[in-house]
């Protein structure tokens, strides 16, 4: 019986993401430029066709990430041709197609937190070139590497990175050194000299609005790895450490760059051609909208700069309304809410899925809040909703992590005598 409803579970899953992408495909039929549907329309059903074969050969605890993977790339690609006018988002579309695959990569390298947990080397060398690689090859306090043909975005891959140094288990907490009488755990120390490295470094580029998003993963990471052994606190210990995080924020505040220093205290409708302008139209934008939007290609927002990737959300609820967008929104969080189902069964992975779900939270929170003038205009993207593709390839790796959490597998080591190495990674 198990295994029936194991085989009837992908059909009934691909034939809801199959109504989801017809549905929105057959609204967008009127729009005219038929050849440019038939192209759209063809390319969402063979992703969709390419995912239900994946999904044939995983488990069934697995499948949820993928499907909604699956339905959130057609979705966006959709949204993404349909701007201004109906034209096929063929970048949008392919980086969507190559994140799908990545995530599928990423996922069989952490399936097994044994040996994810023994490259965690391998991380820390890849966390150092990366930052090198901003340093020397982006150019005059930059951020991208420019190729000619393509560019690249280091700075996004560094966050699955973040994150995979970020998990850890019991085993590592277990392993304690002294230097001078001082007590510590050498992987605890490495998680905080990466969060430092990484806070300079967005700051030699001039990026802080990426920042906040690794200070997420950063504190889930500490929370976790604080709280594994369950180690007592005194008050005073607790005390002191908010007065310091406290201390910092005000700094942070104070001390923050001058266009840091203007996006906070700036006044987006006194200068609404100005510092305001993204901001006012996106405004606009999502009133004129309404719950149910103007049509899609009926907006005006596509003539705004970062339409499609900052301004992502109140171009979408320009066109198809609020409604839709709120939808598209819970549907991305909906892949780290997944964990909540099918609860990861060793440390490592669960704080794999905390630091995926921070990434995305925070990354939504800045971009929507952003746009609605909430907090200040960051310009980050929105998982798998905005253009890009050094962001959509980070997605689909952290989007593998969910994965692997999902359905893991687990080796345990041996030790010579024949017994196993106890100890949960």
């Amino acid at each position: 019986m198990k295994e029936s409803g194991k085989a009837l579970a992908h059909p009934l899953l691909m034939v809801l993401v199959l109504a989801a992408h017809a549905a929105m495909l057959l609204v967008i039929l009127p729009m005219g430029n038929f050849a440019e549907w038939v192209k759209l329309a063809c390319a969402v059903l063979t992703m969709d066709f390419i995912g239900s074969i994946v999904l044939q050969l995983v488990q069934r605890q697995a499948c949820t990430v993928d499907t909604v993977l699956l339905l959130v790339l057609g979705m966006s690609t959709i949204y993404q041709s349909c701007f201004g006018g109906l034209e096929f988002a063929w970048k949008h579309y392919l980086f969507g197609l190559i994140a799908f695959l990545a995530c599928q990569v990423s996922y069989l390298v952490v399936r097994n937190p044994y040996r994810a947990e023994r490259l965690k080397p391998l991380w820390y060398t890849l966390f150092g070139i990366l930052l090198l690689s901003i340093l020397l090859l982006t150019g005059s306090r930059g951020i991208w590497i420019d190729l000619g043909f393509i560019t690249i975005q280091p700075s996004e891959f560094v966050k699955p990175i973040f994150v995979l140094i970020c998990a850890s288990s019991m085993q590592t907490q277990l392993k304690k050194s002294s230097v001078l009488g001082i007590h510590f755990v050498p992987d605890n120390l490495g998680l905080i000299l990466c969060t430092v490295l990484i806070a300079a470094v967005q700051w030699w580029c001039r990026d802080l609005g990426s920042l906040p998003t690794f200070a997420a993963v950063a504190l889930v990471g500490l929370y976790l790895r604080f709280f594994y052994l369950r180690e007592k606190f005194s008050m005073r210990l607790v005390v002191f450490l908010g007065i310091c995080g406290i201390a910092a924020c005000i700094a942070a505040w104070k001390l923050a760059p001058a266009y840091v220093q203007e996006r906070l205290h700036s006044d987006i409708w006194s200068d609404m051609t100005g510092s305001g302008y993204q901001q006012v139209k996106g405004l606009v934008a999502i009133a004129e909208g309404g719950w149910f939007g103007k049509g899609a290609g009926a907006g005006s927002l596509h003539s705004v700069a970062a339409s499609n990737t900052d301004l992502i959300f109140a171009s979408i609820c320009e066109e198809w309304g609020l409604f839709s967008a709120v939808m598209a929104v819970i549907l991305v969080l909906f892949m780290p809410a997944a964990g909540l189902t099918v609860p990861p069964r060793s440390y490592y992975h669960a704080g794999l899925t905390v630091g995926v779900a921070a990434v995305f939270i925070v990354q939504m929170t800045l971009n929507i809040f952003g746009s609605c003038n909430l907090i200040p205009f960051t310009g980050v993207t929105v998982p798998f909703l905005s253009q890009g593709g050094s962001s959509m390839l980070s997605c689909g790796i952290l989007a593998g992590f969910l994965k692997a959490a999902q359905a893991p597998q687990f080796t345990i080591p041996v030790k010579k005598g024949g017994k196993p190495n106890g100890g949960a990674a």
